[in-house]
């Protein structure tokens, strides 16, 4: 069956088709790790980890690359503001090695929390020095890079298109710049690829040019090349890189080899929290330790990410991660009692039911509708091991691990509760006996606060963890 991805390239849906035979060769743009990565980051990993999954559903292999970004990013995506890890180093007072390795481990198992499966090939900046000047020194050689008193350059002007992923008008932009362009630069959107570095720089090696250390575009650009060759089929990231990191990726390979070195690229568009952008001084960026705190799980936040497209912007509010929550608790208990049943349902059906899947993950990853057709699924009234069965196997490419549902529901209803808790329960308890309303919808909002919900039924009430 054809596979449609939508392509930032081309800005249109095309059909997917491998360089090389039954192999996919894919490279996702990874962690800067000089801090705890946020659930915005994760929306762009969990649609990395589903492209994946569904890809080897259609029965290809897939060789997947993903960077670690442990030296080069400076503040601004220019050349400009100071390195994040060395930033982040003096902050905590630690070695840039230390800082790296410490966000790189909590990053993994983030990752492992999320079900996201780990890239066959982790890469480190810092391992691939030598990778990247060998770039650089081509670059040189063809006639695209100039030195200058601050680092290497390279020269856009020499390219026959930039830029070519954004609409951007790159001289529009240079007309309405309000900042001081480099007096040494040959054109105001050169950009480094290799950084001389001052005195009292930790993170540097020698080269030709003295003490230095990498921009932060050369990475991808080398190591996607040492490990996928000079071209292969997907390259993804977030829409943020579109402009400037994955610009300056295609410019670079373009300079070295003269080739765009991925066929389909592909982005993800920004989360947002409650209506706006996420923002540490507004105080919305939260992990996924954050989101653990009031009672949603790492996989309730995948499956949150599954309400809105890859492609279009997802807002995210407790309310609707809650509600994430509480839904991923339905799928698991429809998955167990289906597991159970023992109804037959006619093979159509079922065969109905893969098609429609298939057909909708091939259509540029269309999780939303795809999820649509599972819910159908649980809900049909028949209880059969072999829808069961046929949830486990879309599982594969959802990765909301079904198979330990069981499990999840047991851990749910073994966690104990607080005996502050359970004490203003019994208070509400007879404040309701006695109908003083207003006091029990005050200790209600009480428990509440404390990150339970009280629910009243004809049983009594009920406590449930947010």
């Amino acid at each position: 069956m054809d596979i449609k991805l939508y392509n930032t390239l081309t800005r249109k849906k095309d059909n997917f088709i491998p360089l090389n035979g039954n192999e996919v060769r894919m490279y996702s743009c990874g962690p800067t790790v000089y801090s705890y990565a946020h659930i915005g980051n994760f929306r762009a990993y969990i649609f990395m980890d589903t492209l994946k999954r569904m890809l080897e559903y259609n029965n290809y292999k897939v060789k997947h690359v993903m960077n670690i970004t442990d030296v080069g990013h400076l503040e601004s995506d220019s050349d400009e503001g100071e390195d994040k890890m060395e930033k982040a180093a003096r902050k905590e007072n630690k070695k840039p090695y230390e800082i790296a390795q410490y966000y790189t481990d909590i990053f993994m198992q983030d990752m492992e929390k999320l079900n996201i499966e780990k890239p066959g090939i982790i890469a480190k900046a810092t391992e691939h020095i030598s990778d990247m000047l060998e770039f650089v020194k081509e670059i040189i050689k063809n006639g695209y890079a100039y030195e200058t008193s601050k680092g290497i350059y390279f020269d856009i002007s020499k390219l026959d298109k930039y830029p070519v992923l954004s609409n951007r008008n790159i001289e529009d932009q240079i007309a309405g710049a309000r900042v001081e362009v480099d007096p040494e630069k040959r054109n105001p959107f050169d950009f480094a690829i290799w950084i001389k570095a001052p005195e009292n720089h930790i993170m540097k090696w020698e080269s030709p040019w003295g003490l230095s250390y990498p921009g932060w575009h050369l990475e991808c650009s080398a190591m996607s090349r040492k490990y996928l060759g000079e071209t292969f089929d997907i390259h993804t990231g977030g829409v943020d890189h579109i402009p400037t990191h994955h610009e300056n990726e295609i410019a670079q390979s373009k300079g070295a080899c003269g080739k765009i070195p991925a066929k389909f690229w592909m982005h993800v568009e920004f989360l947002q929290v409650d209506g706006g952008k996420m923002s540490k001084s507004l105080g919305n960026v939260y992990t996924l330790k954050q989101l653990k705190e009031k009672g949603i799980e790492p996989l309730a936040y995948r499956l949150f990410c599954y309400t809105a497209h890859y492609r279009t912007s997802l807002n995210f509010t407790f309310e609707g991660a809650m509600s994430s929550q509480k839904a991923l608790n339905r799928l698991r208990e429809g998955y167990l009692k289906h597991k159970e049943g023992n109804e037959k349902i006619d093979k159509s059906v079922i065969d109905g039911y893969k098609m429609r899947f298939l057909e909708t993950i091939n259509d540029d990853l269309n999780i939303p509708s795809a999820m649509g057709i599972v819910w159908e699924m649980v809900r049909n009234a028949e209880k059969s091991k072999q829808i069961a069965d046929l949830l486990l196997d879309f599982d594969k490419v959802l990765g909301l691990d079904l198979i330990n549902s069981k499990k999840y529901i047991e851990e749910q209803a073994d966690i104990e509760i607080p005996e502050e808790v359970l004490k203003l329960m019994e208070e509400r308890k007879k404040a309701r006996v006695e109908k003083k309303w207003e006091l029990s919808d005050k200790l209600r909002d009480e428990i509440q606060n404390m990150g339970y919900i009280v629910k009243d039924t004809k049983e009594g009430m009920t406590l449930e963890k947010m």
